[in-house]
């Protein structure tokens, strides 16, 4: 199997088969490496299992000692009186192998190796192909190696290496690849509680995936917030269907961006939309939610977890909006301001809230989105319930959110007024025919018990302002796309298409302009009309074949960027200009092997545009961005993974920032998006269907008739079929 550093490789993600109840929800454990040594895994390890509640057997294994603070142990894992159904693994990695081929013989439900020093460093690469090995063979689930562990609150379950304070259960669930992402979640006071967290390391034989259709399919997961620092592969695709089709909502962190420079040497492409751009685009495709950091990874997830307590459904045509309530002119003009950088809308109140609204308030307070009912009716339980049933009333709003700030440490009186605001809050959102959401101003001023009871009540509880916004933004579903369980597979199917690894296609050798050319025209791609010229004779008489004014350039497999070396000449209008271009071109083609193209100028006007198709991210996608050889510098491209309809690039072409361009506005009319639609397609169709790495067209030209590529760059993949030259 081929392995990657840290991970397994898309290629040798773990196949189906392997079964991980046993392993995440057990009634036995040992621990290989049973030690009472203050401060080690196994020592803490044991201690946890105490600590969450855990009832069933627990046996060490030390052939060194008989028992470990209070636990029974056995010499080694074959020697367990009974299959065990986790085996917590920490012991040296030169061991681990043998440890793991030892539990799957014995009948053991899977492994947590917290081991280190396996793939995740260049000499550990051998010791993880052999639990991967073993793994496969016994069909054994393996969490890690060099992972931190698994803890269940909920099933009173913990497999888990490091120090573990256990809350009450709640419905998150973490699926991490960072180990210390873990235990500072686990640690945070926020009024987080979870369902399940899962540190999965190295991700050597249970991948992101795997847990994800494990969580979807247990039924009590409100959401999963998932740290990712490699992206998966296809079979990511699979673990989030599994979500959108019981409507789990996940949110997502990817670290590690990294460039597609060897795949796509010499295309523009690589560069715009590499893998985390891709990996972002599948992300928001598979209508999850992607996280700029950890807070608001927890945050969100947290946000989700809450079951919505809609009574009125919002209106299928708009978006609806949010009202903001708060004590605090500050807040409400802080609010405003960052509702608009989200794109959140903050409607108008109609005269009917508003003459509500006046009879609840203060003669102090004005009635307005954002609300500032001010510090005068401060605790007023009911005054604040009618508050938020008043503004949730609203045709126009779909979510309330209310700014609540708690200084920690409070007793007596003061902690009763708090209380007593927190009160209002739940009894009017449980009144309320729209959410209520939470948020505090500043991170710390959320207390963790207020937090929760909130969260308890069916208030989501969000730690800052700019974090509850995004929050708020999430929930009314702004630029969120509704999960899609079919559509995910199908990017999937898209992805493995060919036989030959999916999206983990090889790039293989460059075509020549006139050849990669040759493919596109045959698959219904619309490129400039061209001959390839081999004298000084041929290209004049090309130039009267392609209507007087043409463009020479070279061709060669070897050379992707032409203007760089001269190797292209453009609005040749005479004879005397053709043979003075041609005579600098052909000794060129000669040195790079290459041949002298002719091409038909295309006329002026019209928007620049690339349009490309490549494997070089997550999976399959098309990227179109504005502006033919300034794209790169614009920076205002879509991103489509594979498979779309004309439907989904149309759509993707709105997104742009320059889609007026295109459709038309100022003024100026729009070009005919249809036909650049249909070339769109095409090259993706033909990436998928030809098994190719990379199609890219830089410039397509759309005028108000039509679109053409005037250069484009093709590269075979593993397994392609060459054309015939």
């Amino acid at each position: 199997m081929t392995l990657v550093s840290g991970s397994r490789s898309q290629a040798s993600a773990a196949p189906a088969g392997f079964v991980l109840d046993r392993m995440l929800t057990p009634e036995s454990v040992a621990v290989v490496g049973a030690t009472d040594r203050p401060g080690s895994y196994a020592a803490e390890a044991l201690l946890n299992l105490g600590k969450v509640g855990f009832s069933g057997p627990v046996w060490g294994v030390n052939p060194r000692r008989s028992e470990v603070l209070g636990f029974p142990c056995v010499p080694s894992v074959a020697e367990l009186p009974e299959p065990v159904d986790a085996v917590i693994v920490a012991i040296p990695a030169a061991g681990v192998p043998e440890a793991i081929e030892q539990a799957g013989a014995r009948g053991c439900g899977g492994a947590v190796v917290f081991s280190a020093g396996f793939g995740e460093v260049r000499s550990g690469d051998a010791l993880q192909a052999a639990i991967v090995d073993a793994a496969d063979r016994h069909r054994l689930a393996v969490c890690g190696p060099n992972c931190n562990g698994i803890v269940s609150p909920r099933r009173r379950v913990a497999l888990w290496g490091d120090t573990l304070e256990v809350a009450a259960p709640g419905a998150v669930a973490l699926v991490s690849q960072s180990g210390n992402i873990a235990v500072n979640a686990l640690a945070t006071r926020r009024g987080l509680r979870f369902h399940t967290v899962i540190a999965s390391g190295n991700q050597a034989v249970l991948d992101a995936a795997d847990y994800l259709i494990w969580l979807a399919a247990t039924g009590d997961v409100g959401a999963v917030a998932l740290y990712l620092e490699d992206d998966g592969g296809a079979r990511l695709c699979e673990g989030l269907a599994a979500c959108a089709d019981v409507s789990v909502p996940v949110v997502v962190l990817k670290v590690g961006s990294t460039s597609a420079g060897a795949a796509a040497a010499g295309a523009h492409s690589g560069a715009l939309a590499g893998d985390q751009r891709v990996f972002r685009s599948l992300v928001k495709d598979a209508g999850a939610v992607w996280a700029a950091d950890v807070h608001e990874l927890l945050e969100l997830s947290k946000t989700l977890a809450v079951p919505s307590r809609h009574t009125r459904p919002s209106a299928p045509e708009r978006t609806p909006g949010l009202a903001i309530m708060t004590c605090s002119g500050g807040d409400s003009a802080q609010g405003a301001d960052e509702a608009q950088r989200l794109g959140v809308c903050l409607p108008p109140l109609t005269a009917a809230t508003l003459a509500r609204l006046a009879e609840l308030l203060p003669s102090s307070a004005t009635a307005a989105n954002p609300l500032d009912y001010t510090a005068v009716i401060w605790g007023e339980v009911q005054t604040l319930a009618e508050l938020v049933v008043a503004l949730g009333s609203d045709p126009g709003v779909g979510l309330v959110l209310v700014f609540y700030d708690q200084p920690h440490g409070m007793a007596g009186a003061p902690a009763d007024s708090w209380a007593a605001v927190r009160e209002g809050i739940m009894r009017g959102a449980a009144r309320s025919p729209v959410p209520t959401l939470l948020a505090s101003t500043l991170p710390e001023l959320l207390d963790d018990a207020a937090a929760w009871e909130l969260i308890e009540a069916g208030v989501p509880a969000v730690a800052g302002l700019r974090t509850g916004l995004r929050c708020a933004a999430v929930v009314l579903g702004v630029g969120r796309r509704q999960p899609d369980g079919a559509r995910l597979r199908s990017i999937a199917a898209t992805a493995r298409q060919g036989g030959v690894g999916g999206s983990c296609v090889r790039p293989g050798p460059w075509l020549a302009e006139h050849e990669g050319k040759a493919l596109l025209r045959e698959a219904g791609v619309a490129v400039a009309d061209g001959v390839v010229v081999d004298s000084l004779e041929a290209a004049i008489a090309a130039r009267a074949a392609l209507g007087g004014t043409i463009a020479l350039k070279l061709s060669a497999a070897t050379v992707q960027h032409k203007s760089e070396i001269g190797g292209i000449a453009l609005g040749l209008a005479t004879e005397q200009a053709v043979a003075d271009s041609f005579a600098s071109l052909a000794p060129l083609a000669l040195e790079h092997g290459g041949v002298v193209l002719a091409e038909r100028m295309a006329p002026s006007g019209g928007v620049e545009l690339i349009v490309a198709a490549h494997r070089d991210g997550i999976v399959p996608a098309l990227v179109i961005g504005l502006g033919g050889i300034w794209t790169e510098l614009l920076d205002d491209v879509c991103v489509l993974p594979l498979p779309v309809d004309a439907a989904r690039i149309r759509a993707g072409l709105h997104r742009l920032r320059g889609a007026p361009l295109l459709f038309g506005g100022r003024g100026r009319p729009g070009v005919d998006v249809d036909a650049l639609v249909a070339l769109a397609g095409s090259i993706a169709a033909v990436l998928v269907e030809r098994t190719l790495a990379l199609v890219e067209c830089n410039p397509v030209l759309v005028c108000g008739h039509g679109a053409l590529a005037l250069d484009a760059s093709v590269r075979l993949g593993l397994g392609a079929r060459e054309p015939a030259r």
